[in-house]
C-alpha cells in the first residue's frame, strides 16, 4: 500500500448526501451510467477516494469522459449529466424538424 492510499479518506459525501465508500461506488462493471452513478465517481474522484488514473481504469473511461462528467456538473448541476439533454446544456438547442 502506498503512502498516498493510506492518507486517502474511508468515506466521503456523496452527491446526494449520502456516505461514499470504495464498497458503496458503482461496481465496476457499469454498464448503464444514470446521473447519480456518474455523479458518484466524480465525487469519489474529488473528495480523494479514487485517483482520476485509478476511476478510469476501473470504469473503462478515457480521461476526456471523465472531464466531460466534472464539466457538466460544474456547469449545470447534476441535471448536467442527463445525456438526452446533452445539446440543451452545451448551449446548443436542437433545430426543429420541417
Amino acid at each position: 500500500m502506498s503512502l498516498d492510499q493510506k492518507n486517502r479518506p474511508k468515506m466521503i459525501i456523496g452527491p446526494t448526501g449520502e456516505p461514499l465508500t470504495l464498497d458503496t461506488l458503482p461496481p465496476p462493471n457499469t454498464a448503464r451510467w444514470v446521473i447519480r452513478r456518474k455523479a458518484e465517481v466524480v465525487a469519489a474522484v474529488r473528495g480523494g477516494l479514487l485517483s482520476l488514473e485509478e476511476a478510469c481504469e476501473r470504469y473503462t473511461l478515457s480521461v476526456e469522459e471523465f472531464l466531460s462528467w466534472q464539466r457538466a456538473i460544474d456547469r449545470n448541476g447534476l441535471p448536467g449529466l442527463r445525456t438526452t439533454r446533452v445539446q440543451l446544456y452545451r448551449g446548443h438547442a436542437a433545430s426543429p424538424s420541417n
